[in-house]
Order: C-alpha cells, then sequence, then structure tokens
C-alpha cells in the first residue's frame, strides 16, 4: 500500500498524533502545506462525507504538484454547495462542467497544456457517483481508453442526493431511495443492478485505480499523492456517507464509512496497470448489521420484523470482497 498506518497510543483523542510525527510524516492537514483549496464558507451539509473527502484530496494534490493544478468539476452536490453564483470556497482555478462531461473536459483541459508545454501543470476531475457512474459513464471510459493525463475522483454518496436522493447505479442493495421504495418482496434497490466502477477501471489498464474512505484520511492523502506519480489516467474512488440520504446523525458520518470498510462492504485497495497491488487488512470484522441499523436506507431491514434473507444477502457480498481481496489479517 501506499500508505502505512501510524500507531499512536494515546487514549480518547485521534487529533494529537501528529505533533508526535516529524514534519515529513505528518498530514497535509496538520501542516503549513494545506491549501484550503475547498475553503470555510460553503454550504454543505453538518457531517457532508464529500466536503471533507474534497478537502482532503485537492490540498493532498496541490502539494504533490506544487500547486499545480486546475480542477474540473461536475454538476453535483460538491458543484452545488461550493460555488452558489456568484460567490465559490475554491481557491485552486475551477472548471464547472455538465452534468456528464467532466472526464471529457478534463481531457480537453490536459490536451491544452500539453500543447502549450505546460508539462508541469496537473488536471483533476471530480465528480459524484451519478455523475460517474451513471450520466458520465461513457466519456469516462474514452478517457481510460485514451489514457488521457487525468486523475478523476469520485466521491460515492450512494445517490443523486443533490436532487432528491434517487438511486443511481451506485446505489447498494436494499437501500430505500425516492425511487426504490421499501415496499414489496423485495424492499429498497434491486439485487444484482449496479456497478463496481473500480473494477471497470481496473479493466481499461489504466495506470492506476485505487478505493479510500473518509474514515482514514492519511491513506486517502497518500493515494492522491501516489497517482499523482503516474501520467495517464487515473481513478480514485472514495466512499463519503451523506447524512442526509443515509439518514444518519451527522456525527456518524467516520464511524460509517470505518464500518463499510471493517464489514467488507466496501473494500479498500490500489491497484495498477490492472493488477491489485495493495489492500487495507481489516483487523476485526464486524457483522454488516452494524453498518446497517443506524442509517435510515436500511429501517425497512429491522422494522417491523428483521429482514434476515435481505441481511444474509448483503452479508454474503461483504464475505465475497473479504475473500476477493483477502482484507483479514491473518492471526
Amino acid at each position: 500500500m501506499s500508505f502505512q498506518p501510524v500507531k499512536f497510543y494515546q487514549t480518547g483523542t485521534f487529533t494529537v498524533g501528529n505533533r508526535l510525527l516529524p514534519d515529513n510524516e505528518r498530514s497535509v492537514q496538520s501542516t503549513l502545506r494545506r491549501t484550503n483549496s475547498l475553503n470555510s464558507g460553503h454550504r454543505a451539509c453538518q457531517g457532508c462525507g464529500e466536503a471533507l473527502g474534497a478537502r482532503y484530496a485537492i490540498d493532498a494534490a496541490m502539494e504533490a504538484t506544487n500547486g499545480q493544478l486546475i480542477a474540473a468539476n461536475a454538476t453535483g452536490c460538491l458543484e452545488v454547495f461550493s460555488t452558489p453564483y456568484p460567490e465559490t470556497s475554491w481557491q485552486v482555478p475551477w472548471i464547472h462542467s455538465l452534468f456528464g462531461n467532466t472526464a471529457a473536459v478534463a481531457t480537453g483541459i490536459a490536451a491544452a497544456l500539453r500543447v502549450k508545454g505546460r508539462e508541469d501543470v496537473r488536471v483533476v476531475a471530480q465528480g459524484g457517483d451519478g455523475g460517474t457512474t451513471d450520466i458520465g459513464f461513457g466519456c469516462l471510459s474514452g478517457m481510460f481508453e485514451r489514457n488521457d493525463d487525468v486523475l478523476y475522483i469520485c466521491y460515492d454518496n450512494g445517490a443523486y442526493m443533490n436532487t432528491g436522493v434517487q438511486r443511481s447505479s451506485a446505489t447498494p442493495p436494499a437501500a430505500r431511495t425516492a425511487t426504490t421504495a421499501a415496499v414489496g418482496t423485495t424492499p429498497g434497490n434491486t439485487f444484482g443492478q449496479g456497478k463496481d466502477l473500480p473494477a471497470i477501471a481496473m479493466a481499461h489498464n489504466i495506470p492506476y485505480v485505487a478505493t479510500a474512505t473518509v474514515s482514514e484520511l492519511r491513506d486517502l492523502e497518500a493515494k492522491v499523492r501516489r497517482a499523482m506519480e503516474f501520467r495517464g489516467a487515473r481513478y480514485l474512488h472514495i466512499l463519503v456517507p451523506c447524512p442526509l440520504g443515509w439518514g444518519h446523525d451527522s456525527s456518524l458520518t467516520i464511524r460509517m464509512a470505518r464500518l463499510a470498510h471493517e464489514t467488507g462492504i466496501f473494500p479498500v485497495f490500489e491497484a495498477e496497470n490492472g493488477e491489485v497491488t495493495g489492500v487495507a487488512k481489516i483487523r476485526r470484522k464486524l457483522p454488516v448489521e452494524e453498518y446497517l441499523k443506524p442509517q435510515k436506507r436500511y429501517a425497512h431491514l429491522f422494522s417491523p420484523r428483521p429482514r434476515e434473507d435481505v441481511i444474509r444477502r448483503i452479508q454474503e457480498q461483504a464475505d465475497r470482497n473479504v475473500r476477493k481481496f483477502r482484507l483479514l489479517e491473518e492471526s
């Protein structure tokens, strides 16, 4: 893995540890290298995982490029809450694209920089799961196939949150959305649908693919830095819990992301040229119920009676991820 976890032995806090590390080992957010690329004043919901993920990812990209960065941003939550005209919270050259053509816009930026001989300036494209796995899927696949020099970051919150929490092709099975009601014999989103976009990116044999969550922000930063070491198409898929759409308390955003990994529902790994090169191990595997119960989008699985058959299918998918990526630490 690009990131070697640092073990801190303080109890009752997750913040003090950075002060014990040499400067070069501290996270970007704890040093003067932080650029605040997504600055304060935006209008994200309390506990927004996407705002947190974008802040860390872009600040890490700015550090890796010595501040020579241009960002293209799809329509969606991230664009809407950060740039209510005529205001903006972005402190980097930033271009708003349509919902579905962010990868194409970023490709054009990269091509223009190449013609101008500006190899020092790098390009990042950003979008939510709707603008990435659905509306922008064709442009993104084209970017991968051409191996354009762009890092594409997908902030995955599992639905079209900005327009009313409609289902996307990244919505997990059995989850309730505005378009997958919790009714009938198979309540919530249908099993067997959707797209595993990190796997699709790997199938294009692009130089670098990785997944991350906002519960391990040092790992997220390390993967952005690693991605910037490559030329060509790169893809980073970040799980960003959404209190509004998931129906969990805003204070639980980090915990929900951590549980997604520790249950095996969201495997955290990185790959180069189509082959997995490292995984984030699970120290103690947890049952999927611990992840599902705090979320109102899964409330129908526990009330008025437990849907043990549906929960069992979700557990089977998590177990399959654990086996496929060998996520469990060996004793």
